[in-house]
C-alpha cells in the first residue's frame, strides 16, 4: 500500500464528506489557496486549526497527521485483530485499522502464532459444528481466555474461565482459522 502523506489524507477526507475546498476553507475561516497547499504537501495547516480541521473532516487528529498507510477496509474477517488489555484482561477486536486503549495504556495488536501439535485445541466435526477441546490446566495463573473461529464472512468468539474444562462447540460453515489467547502463551491459531 503507498504511503499517504497528511495533504492526500485531508484531500481524501474532505471529498469523503463531500465538501470543496471553498466549503473546508469557510469552515475553518482561511482561504481556498491555503486549502490547496495542504492538500499538495506544500505547507500544513497552523496549530491552532489542527482540532478544527479534525472536526470539520470527522477524524481521530492522531489519524489525520499520522504518517503511513491509508487505513484498510474491513471487508474480510480473516484481517480480524485481537487486542487483550494486561490490565483488565478487556477482549477487543478490530476488523480494519483502529487505534484500541484500555485502562489508559494504548494496545497493540496481538500477533498471532501458528501452533506447535503439543499446543493445539483439538477440534473434531461432530454434525455441523466442530466440537473444540482441550487438556489446557486452565489455572487462574494460565488459562485460555478466549476461543475465536474466523471464516471470510464470519467472526464466531467464545469466553473461556479459569478452572472451567475447555470444551465448547463452534458452528462449522466453512473451512476457517481457529484462534485462542493465553496470557503465558499469546494468541495462537490453527486451521481447520
Amino acid at each position: 500500500m503507498m504511503e499517504e502523506t497528511t495533504g492526500t489524507r485531508i484531500r481524501r477526507l474532505r471529498r469523503e464528506r463531500g465538501m470543496t475546498q471553498a466549503s473546508l476553507a469557510a469552515a475553518l475561516s482561511v482561504s481556498p489557496k491555503a486549502v490547496s497547499k495542504w492538500e499538495n504537501d506544500k505547507g500544513l495547516p497552523d496549530v491552532a486549526l489542527l482540532a478544527p480541521l479534525a472536526a470539520a473532516l470527522g477524524a481521530d487528529l492522531n489519524a489525520l497527521l499520522a504518517g503511513g498507510e491509508a487505513p484498510e477496509k474491513g471487508d474480510n474477517m480473516k484481517k480480524t485483530k485481537f487486542y487483550v488489555c494486561p490490565e483488565c484482561g478487556s477482549i477487543t477486536m478490530s476488523s480494519g485499522a483502529a487505534e484500541i486503549a484500555c485502562c489508559g495504556r494504548k494496545l497493540a495488536a496481538l500477533l498471532p502464532k501458528k501452533t506447535e501439535e503439543a499446543q493445539r485445541l483439538r477440534a473434531e466435526q461432530v454434525e455441523n459444528n466442530w466440537y473444540i477441546t482441550s487438556d489446557h490446566p486452565m489455572k487462574k495463573d494460565d488459562y485460555i481466555s478466549f476461543v475465536a473461529f474466523l471464516t471470510g464472512d464470519r467472526l464466531q468468539v467464545v469466553k473461556q474461565y479459569p478452572e472451567w474444562d475447555l470444551s465448547l462447540r463452534i458452528e462449522k460453515r466453512q473451512h476457517g482459522t481457529l484462534l485462542w489467547y493465553s496470557e503465558k502463551e499469546g494468541l495462537l491459531y490453527r486451521y481447520l
